[in-house]
């Protein structure tokens, strides 16, 4: 891989995912300056206080004027006006890419408001994260042998797609390529569909009127059932709303799960019940040797 040289990168979106890319190429030295765009100036103070960016706007037009490597990091609800506002700043070369959970959306977003710049536009999702947010959440090794996705469209030029894949190796990401549909279809099931799960648990027990017994006595099992109930409720939203059709076929698969899970507890029929249990626990340690 040819040696990678970024003059400007800009962040719009200086988060957990924004953030640690630009901390990861800013190690490997392949970026001379990052500006960082977002909504609070207390998020752009921290970032820049903790080195994540060189500078700091809020405006995502004067931003991008000039920039190599534009990523797009907020949530994809944001995406469609930030689109629309950098569209006329951006020069033939710059290639813009993004974080996005869900990819059918954020490429209609894309043909819709960056029209003329899609041979410049990679679509990307990196599959890494914690449940913190916010640049003091940001570290460099966030990517370190985590896979990223690339959905380049027709349109998208090899040259563009090569800077973005470059990009993420330097990261240390492993990348691959998907079509946008199996991509929402994969990750309605693996990510999108657990958080639901994470955070209707939630709520099921903090409205039951001994909440604060049950949270008193909780202990691991359930911490590391709810751990991504602590993410961003915005970005989560507008994944969810984003994939709904999707999201919806898993959620169906998974409430007959539980369905089946009821009924054999209703009968009292412990051989059922150890049946599925012990499925569940089977394909688990297939799953964990195949990624370890």
């Amino acid at each position: 891989m040819a040696k990678l040289k970024i003059n400007k990168l800009v962040v719009i979106g200086v988060g957990l995912i924004g953030g640690s890319f630009a901390l990861a190429l800013k190690r490997a030295r392949a970026v001379k300056l990052v500006v960082g765009v977002g909504r609070t100036q207390a998020n752009l103070a921290a970032a820049l206080d903790l080195g994540v960016i060189d500078e700091a706007t809020h405006d995502p037009a004067l931003a991008v004027e000039g920039a190599d490597l534009v990523l797009l990091a907020m949530p994809v609800g944001q995406m469609p006006a930030v689109m629309r506002r950098i569209a006329p700043h951006l020069a033939p070369e710059t290639v813009v890419t993004d974080a996005g959970s869900t990819k059918r959306d954020v490429i209609a977003y894309a043909r819709r408001h960056l029209a003329g710049c899609l041979a410049g536009f990679v679509p990307a999702h990196p599959i890494s994260g914690t449940e913190k947010s916010g640049a003091a959440a940001a570290f460099p090794d966030l990517y370190k042998g985590r896979n990223v996705i690339l959905a380049p469209l027709k349109e998208t030029a090899p040259a563009a797609t090569r800077l973005v894949r470059s990009a993420w190796q330097l990261c240390g990401a492993r990348v691959l390529r998907l079509d946008a549909t199996e991509h929402d279809s994969i990750f309605a099931a693996v990510s999108h569909l657990p958080h639901v799960v994470s955070y209707a648990l939630v709520n099921a027990l903090a409205r039951r009127r001994n909440a604060r017994q049950l949270f008193g006595f909780s202990a691991g099992g359930l911490r590391d059932t709810v751990r991504i109930a602590g993410s961003s409720p915005e970005m989560w939203t507008d994944i969810c709303i984003a994939n709904r059709d999707l999201l919806l076929q898993s959620l169906s698969d998974y409430e007959d799960e539980l369905a089946r899970t009821r009924k054999a507890i209703a009968r009292g029929d412990a051989a059922q019940l150890k049946r599925l249990f012990e499925a569940a626990r089977s394909a688990r340690e297939k799953w964990l040797v195949k990624t370890r």
